[in-house]
Formats: C-alpha cells, structure tokens, sequence
C-alpha cells in the first residue's frame, strides 16, 4: 500500500513527532541530545526550516517547525536522522534502525491553536511524570519562550511576538498561559491530528484547506463493495 503522502505547505507551521522504533531509547545521555539539536540547527539553516518549539523526550521528539522551502522539513528531517543514528549506533556499537520508518506530521493553524501546539509540547515531561513545572526541564523550548534563554536554534514565531511587545513583557505573557491546564478536548484534538496528518485548527479551516490544497481532511467512508 502506498504512503500517504505529505501536505506541509511552505509558510504554515507544523508540528512533527519523532520516535524510537518500538519506543527504543534514542537519547542515553546529555550528549546525545546536544548532539541531535545540533545537526536539527545545521539541517534547518540549510534547509530552510524555522523552529518555534521542542521537547527531547529519551526514546521521541516533538517539533514545531516553518518550512520555507518545498520539502524543508522532509529534507530536515532526513538529513538530521541519517547523521545522528550514525553517531548513536557508533557510541553505542549498535547497527540498524534507531526512528521509526516514518516521523509523523500534520499542520498547524496560526490562530487558536499554534500557542496551544506548543504549550502541549512544552508540558510533555510533566505529563510523563518527569518534572512538576516545565521549567524544571531543559532539553525544552520553555527555557527560551517563557525564561528568556538565548537559544540559536529557536525563531520565535509572529503569535509568540504577539504576546507582549518587550521580550520580557511576551515571557511573562507566555509562562501565564500555563497556569491554566489544557483542556481535555484540545488534547484529543491534537493526538488526532498526529494519528491522522490531518491540520491541527477549526473544522472550517480544516475544509478550507482541503479545498485549497487537494488533502482530504476526514477519512472518506468507502461505498459498498460490490464485488463479493
């Protein structure tokens, strides 16, 4: 059966999931995790990729991410995993697979739900149990959004600036957003998306993208099958 194919239009954000084959650990250590936010940096500058937000998580990753090229984040993507599972089967005198065949993907629409697509992404490690505050945990864009950290990798997006109109005035702006939890509803919404590729944003924006760009945005029902 063919792959589906991908629909991530240049200028419109995405979020991107990344896993461990079978939920296998790909990060083991503090190194390793720099060492994948490196090459993520050098395959975004060289492919064209904005990075707004992450979590490395031990055995996955969550991204959301501009493309600004066609195919940006397709070639990121590829770029990143080739070099990084040579280096962690080299460290760790391992062969074969390290991600699963296919990192996951849909779009994400600007407004309403971009700040929500990323606070979820930020809150990952307190919804594992890992911290209590998403402050407590570095290997996030929480550092840079909410705590002002100078991080290179991250470009903050036009929503995020939105915020408040000083650095410090759009950091405090952001860290109240998560004093309220997300709702239940908006959490299904987007684990929906990620199983299906469809676009994380309202049911009209949904249809007006599937007029625009050809994707069907809901399973079509197949008609009866007429040959028993």
């Amino acid at each position: 059966m063919p792959r589906k194919r991908r629909c991530l239009p240049v200028g419109m954000p995405a979020h991107i999931i990344q896993r461990g084959v079978n939920k296998q650990i790909c990060f083991a250590s503090d190194e390793d995790v720099a060492a994948y936010a490196n090459w993520l940096l050098e395959g975004s500058l060289k492919f064209g990729v904005l990075i707004h937000a992450w979590v490395f998580m031990s055995n996955h990753v969550h991204l959301l991410m501009t493309p600004t090229q066609d195919r940006s984040i397709s070639d990121c993507m590829q770029y990143l995993g080739r070099l990084y599972v040579r280096y962690f089967n080299h460290r760790y005198k391992r062969t074969g697979t390290l991600f699963e065949d296919r990192f996951k993907s849909h779009p994400v629409q600007t407004t309403q739900y971009l700040m929500a697509c990323s606070r979820y992404i930020e809150l990952n490690p307190v919804r594992a149990g890992i911290v209590t505050d998403p402050g407590e945990y570095k290997w996030s864009s929480y550092c840079a959004q909410a705590l002002g950290r100078p991080v290179r990798m991250w470009t903050p997006h036009a929503e995020y600036e939105q915020l408040g109109s000083t650095n410090s005035a759009r950091q405090i702006t952001y860290r109240r957003l998560f004093e309220e939890a997300l709702e239940t509803e908006l959490i299904s919404e987007i684990k929906h998306a990620q199983r299906t590729g469809f676009v994380l944003g309202t049911e009209r924006f949904r249809l007006q993208f599937e007029d625009l760009t050809g994707f069907a945005q809901s399973h079509k029902k197949r008609g009866p099958n007429t040959h028993r």
